[in-house]
């Protein structure tokens, strides 16, 4: 396998160049045509996801079925002949086309209004709700909200759940195996995770999330950033008439109170949403570390335990309108604001040892006292422009960041005898102040403009510009004497980003194929200061990005696609600042203002299939990246560790995924995934050591019963094996969650009680090994949950999705 993906990264534009001229060579194939259309309310505005099914009309049989995509569109294959095409849609009116004839080229019905039917949300009757997991080939969608065990949670425990994701227990994002991860909200960067990375998402509730799209080969449309892919977390927001919304109120064990309102009011021509959370959390986590560090034929050892709390009070508001200066002009303005404050406590006792673990030299306790204030604001104003033909738009987005954080922090340390009473050495007081702040100012126009038959044309510009500032201090009492600074420990750090891009996209279709093509290109500038020691590091350059997608329609709902896009990782800040953590004083964590941007090219052929009663997709990927960047542990003759990003010279990593979503019967739903890759890092450019070759997998599965007729149980169960990495090894992870649901309130309300991680197995385990340690490592950053969720639904209904034959284009 690895010599053909070697021989398609050296040979790639020849093949896609060889594939594409077969696509356009191709006619329209014998007998089969498209009958197309798009769903709209009766505002003329897209209704997404609505069901959409062809049947014959000679005796009602269904021939096929999809969901409307985003923007209401739909098409569906099929022979000649006379049929009706039936729309349905929760909260609206069915409604069926007839006499719809196909005799020699493709129908398209133009736009077809579905209206509301308010006055029946008091008697629906939910007879499925859209699957757990959508699939199509450029991306699969989760609607997270219809997974019982993510009642109650935070983003981080939502995305710890989709398929092929990973969260590490510092908020970490990996997809498909990759640290290198774009996440954007609604399609944009925002700072709910922007400041903090990925570990904002312990800050996001999940009741706010409708659903997760993942796409592991962007194009050309999206940032370069992400080596990946691109994660997008979609927030609730409706358009439909009227007043409607939904209410969370949740409480759990360890303390996880929360409470959440989406809310929408659309009257006319204006569109008003308001999404609020509100939650405190109180939770405990642990860990233990094991080090030897051999020095002088001598072996000290290490023991160390840690315990620790982390009371969080977020607060986060997010309110908007849509103006529709008629149906083809919308205006929309929304303002976000977060809050979050935190106090974390945590104790770390550290054991030394001679030789062996009986030869106890001293025992070290150390404390940490931390109060965190996080304010963060986020102002966006965007305009979208929907021209006669359809498909013809163009939208503008304009977007402020202005986010803040204070972090203040004591910590006390004392040593004694191996007695564990005796004093040896003073006792020391140190504190930190860190002051962070960010602004980023996000400009962005897209246009499309479509061509021919089915051709588009798609461009676009993106500009941002973001400063960032950590002001950090550190002093130190020995007692009770003087406060002093630590001036090596104390500076001002500088980071400014400047990226702009321009892209362009053509894409069309021919018979069975589908081609699309696109170039972008990112001019990037970044420049670090250390205020006090006047370091400054300026770097800019410029980079190309392409794209080909090729898409091949087989018989019977069946697709191919083939496609290839060139990402690349930017040492961002945290990965560049060099301030260590300081709460645990025997390993330190940094990053590396020396680091290098890494680049990829990824490769993958996807396949999808539809049957009677759910959808497969499976496909084999290839990455090749160099300057990879990995994080290198190094400890010193006194046993002290930092941990900081370096760039490795290459990896060349290769899988398999397979994606199930499945009814067996009409109380038993199924989604799985399993994940089989292999990765392979070389690191001699930094030492002869730094070399892995793994074989790794993930597994994911979960079981929905409708045990009554409102009442729904649920398994979930993760694994994800072992993973060789070049200092050492990760070790594997599993969990189950558990969760029980039932409809109350004349199926105006759901309430829900979950279990996660039911065996508290859910532990982060690793080995690390130098020429002159071995460190073995476990942490669990969160303990088992028990979660009780009201869910309360004005004027909604559950969600009414796929039939079984339905699909995505």
């Amino acid at each position: 396998m690895i010599l053909f993906f070697t021989l398609i990264r050296k040979n790639c534009w020849l093949l896609l160049l060889l594939v594409a001229g077969q696509a356009l060579a191709q006619g329209s194939p014998d007998g089969s045509f498209f009958v197309r259309g798009t769903v709209q309310d009766g505002q003329k505005a897209p209704v997404p996801f609505s069901s959409v099914g062809l049947y014959r009309s000679a005796d009602s049989s269904l021939v096929t079925g999809m969901s409307a995509d985003e923007a209401g569109k739909f098409a569906l294959a099929t022979k000649p002949g006379t049929y009706y095409v039936k729309i349905s849609m929760v909260s609206y009116r069915e409604r069926i086309m007839p006499n719809v004839r196909v005799v020699a080229q493709d129908v398209d019905l133009g736009a077809l209004i579905i209206k509301t039917s308010a006055e029946m949300l008091q008697e629906v009757v939910v007879q499925g709700e859209r699957s757990q997991m959508e699939l199509s080939l450029d991306k699969k969608v989760f609607n997270v909200g219809k997974d019982l065990a993510n009642q109650g949670g935070t983003a981080a425990d939502i995305l710890n759940n989709v398929p092929s994701v990973a969260v590490d227990g510092d908020g970490n994002v990996s997809l498909r195996g990759s640290g290198s991860v774009r996440i954007l909200i609604d399609g944009k960067p925002s700072g709910l995770v922007s400041f903090k990375g990925g570990s904002g998402l312990q800050q996001l509730q999940g009741s706010s999330i409708e659903r997760v799209e993942v796409i592991t080969n962007p194009s050309a449309r999206y940032e370069a950033e992400g080596m990946g892919g691109i994660i997008n977390i979609v927030l609730k927001k409706e358009r439909k008439e009227g007043i409607n919304g939904s209410f969370d109120v949740i409480t759990g064990n360890p303390d996880n109170f929360g409470i959440g309102a989406n809310v929408n009011y659309r009257r006319k021509n204006l569109n008003f949403f308001v999404n609020y959370t509100a939650s405190y959390r109180n939770a405990p986590g642990r860990g233990s570390l094991y080090q030897e560090v051999y020095r002088n034929d001598s072996t000290f050892i290490t023991r160390q335990r840690s315990e620790s709390k982390l009371k969080g009070l977020n607060n986060s508001a997010r309110a908007g309108l849509d103006y529709f200066f008629n149906p083809k002009n919308v205006l929309t303005a929304a303002y976000t604001y977060r809050l979050s404050k935190g106090k974390r406590f945590s104790d770390i006792e550290y054991l030394d040892y001679l030789s062996n673990t009986t030869n106890l030299q001293s025992i070290t306790n150390r404390t940490q006292d931390e109060t965190e204030t996080e304010p963060n604001s986020e102002y966006a104003l965007s305009y979208k422009k929907s021209f006669t033909r359809e498909g013809h738009e163009l939208n503008v987005d304009l977007r402020f960041l202005d986010n803040w954080e204070k972090s203040d922090q004591y910590y006390g340390q004392q040593t004694f005898n191996p007695d564990g009473n005796t004093f040896n050495g003073p006792y020391i007081l140190q504190r930190s102040l860190n002051d962070e702040t960010e602004k980023q100012l996000l400009a962005q126009i897209d246009y499309v403009q479509p061509f021919g038959k089915d051709g588009k044309l798609e461009a676009g510009l993106r500009s941002s510009s973001r400063d960032m500032t950590n002001n950090y201090s550190l002093t130190e009492q020995i007692a009770d004497g003087p406060w002093n600074p630590l001036d090596s420990l104390t500076n001002n750090f500088l980071y400014e980003e400047n990226i702009h891009a321009l892209y362009g996209i053509v894409g069309n279709k021919s018979g069975k194929f589908t081609y699309q093509a696109g170039l972008r290109a990112e001019w990037t500038g970044v420049t670090t200061t250390l205020k006090k020691t006047n370091e400054v590091n300026d770097r800019s350059y410029a980079n190309l990005f392409p794209s080909v997608h090729l898409t091949y329609d087989l018989p019977k709902q069946h697709a191919l696609q083939l496609s290839y896009s060139r990402r690349v990782r930017r040492p961002q800040y945290n990965d560049l600042s060099p301030f260590m953590t300081f709460s645990d004083n025997r390993n330190f964590f940094s990053g590396n203002p020396d680091l290098n941007p890494e680049f990829t090219d990824a490769y993958e052929l996807g396949h999808i299939k539809y049957f009677d009663k759910g959808s497969v997709s499976s496909s084999i990927y290839y990455r090749y990246t160099i300057d990879k960047i990995l994080r290198i542990r190094r400890v010193d003759a006194q046993g002290y560790s930092s941990t900081l990003p370096e760039n490795l010279a290459t990896e060349d990593s290769y899988g398999a995924e397979f994606a199930l979503s499945y009814n067996p019967f009409d109380w038993w739903k199924i989604d799985g995934s399993f994940n089989f890759f292999r990765a392979m890092i070389d690191g001699k450019n930094l030492s002869e050591d730094f070399q892995s070759d793994t074989y790794s997998w993930f597994v994911r599965k979960t079981s929905r019963f409708t045990l009554w007729k409102n009442t729904d149980f649920q398994l979930r169960g993760n694994y994800q094996a072992p993973q060789q990495m070049p200092q050492g090894k990760q070790k594997g992870i599993a969990a189950l969650d558990l969760a029980l649901s039932r409809d109350i309130l004349k199926n105006n309300g759901t309430l829900t009680l979950n279990v996660i991680d039911v065996f508290n197995s859910r532990r982060f385990r690793s080995t690390f090994e130098g020429d002159n340690f071995y460190t073995e490592s476990n942490s669990q950053g969160r303990l088992r949950q028990v979660n009780l969720t009201l869910n309360y639904r004005l004027h909604q209904a559950k969600k009414v999705g796929k039939g079984p034959l339905e699909g995505e284009n």
